[in-house]
């Protein structure tokens, strides 16, 4: 029996009114795979309340030493800790990097991740944000700070069982593989692309976006075309595989992602991924992957050949991997390997004796 429980701090956490975490965003995801991982936790945010298996709770009022708070926020764990050390001598804290380090341009958000991966051990959503982690802490703190650094990554993975029998669509569908239209995705990029392939092929657009982007101008302007479909995001975990069940091809115009959940699970489904020669997309798919391009018009070029020859792309794929492409995702990107992982850590790292939920031990 663990008399340990964890908080989870993600500030843009909401617990709807049946208490449970609601939201399609990738942090929503995760927070609902860490309560699944960590029954009886705590969700930290406007409270006291009951949610469906957790609590919520503010952070002051957490007592610091039978709690192992998870950060979701990475950059104020500083402040999180001196909070919860006004309640306790040795407050356990660790972060939770899932987004790029990218993301922060200004020097002092920098210089304060990089102290907050130094003091704190630091669980990173892919090999390649750990090695972004370790970057920064490099540059931007002393020696006997960078030298404290604990830092451990593993592929957040998809869970296999939730992948939908394929369902072929009238005309292919090619999906926008982002909820957002900002800059580092690129969206006019794809729209451009897009709309050459639809000059000489009968295709159908498909962009899911959060609530806030769909009234973006972008968004506003191409959803006028009868053949792009933009939307808001799927209801339900049902709906949004079945809609990847039937989507021929995704192209990702990204400029930097820590990991790549969307695309993973589209590769999953079925769909031919188009990707940019980069090194975040490289990190995803096999070596000798086929599908990437330097350029918009050889982007163009791979679209229209997975739209009109989607077998034949598919063939390359399985080629790539030498086992079969869906073998080979199958076993680099589980969720199951993630959960067992982060737990072994958690307990490692603060001394912990949590075992591996029944449900998921048993999958």
């Amino acid at each position: 029996m663990n008399d340990v429980r964890v908080a989870i701090k993600y500030d843009n956490v909401f617990v709807d009114a049946d208490g449970n975490i609601a939201g399609h965003e990738t942090g929503d995801t995760l927070v609902r795979r860490l309560l699944r991982l960590f029954p009886n936790s705590i969700v930290i945010g406007a409270g006291p309340r009951k949610g469906n298996g957790f609590d919520v709770l503010p952070l002051e009022f957490i007592g610091g030493e039978d709690v192992i708070v998870i950060n979701m926020d990475v950059i104020d764990s500083v402040e999180v800790w001196r909070t919860l050390h006004q309640n306790s001598e040795s407050p356990k804290v660790m972060n939770f990097l899932w987004w790029p380090v990218a993301r922060f341009k200004s020097h002092i958000e920098k210089a304060a991740l990089a102290l907050s991966v130094a003091l704190f051990p630091t669980f990173a959503n892919s090999e390649r944000t750990a090695g972004e982690a370790r970057e920064i802490v490099s540059k931007w703190d002393a020696q006997p700070l960078a030298e404290r650094a604990i830092i451990a990554w593993v592929n957040l993975g998809f869970r296999h069982e939730h992948v939908q029998p394929r369902r072929e669509a009238t005309a292919p569908v090619v999906l926008y593989p982002a909820i957002y239209v900002t800059a580092p995705k690129r969206p006019q990029m794809f729209f451009d692309i897009v709309e050459r392939v639809h000059e000489h092929t009968d295709i159908q657009v498909e962009v899911r976006l959060t609530e806030s982007q769909l009234v973006s101008e972008i968004a506003m302007r191409y959803s006028r075309r009868d053949w792009i479909w933009i939307g808001p995001l799927t209801a339900g975990r049902d709906s949004y595989w079945e809609a990847l069940s039937r989507t021929t091809a995704f192209l990702a115009t990204a400029e930097q992602e820590s990991y790549g959940l969307m695309y993973v699970e589209a590769l999953a489904a079925g769909a031919i991924g188009i990707f940019p020669n980069l090194p975040w997309a490289h990190a995803l798919v096999p070596d000798r992957y086929p599908f990437f391009y330097d350029t918009p018009q050889q982007a163009e070029e791979l679209l229209r050949r997975a739209v009109t020859q989607p077998e034949e792309c598919l063939g390359e794929m399985d080629a790539a991997a030498g086992t079969g492409f869906q073998r080979w995702l199958r076993s680099r990107h589980d969720d199951d390997i993630f959960e067992r992982v982060i737990l072994a850590r958690v307990n490692q790292w603060f001394d912990a004796t949590f075992d591996l939920p029944k449900s998921l031990s048993e999958v």
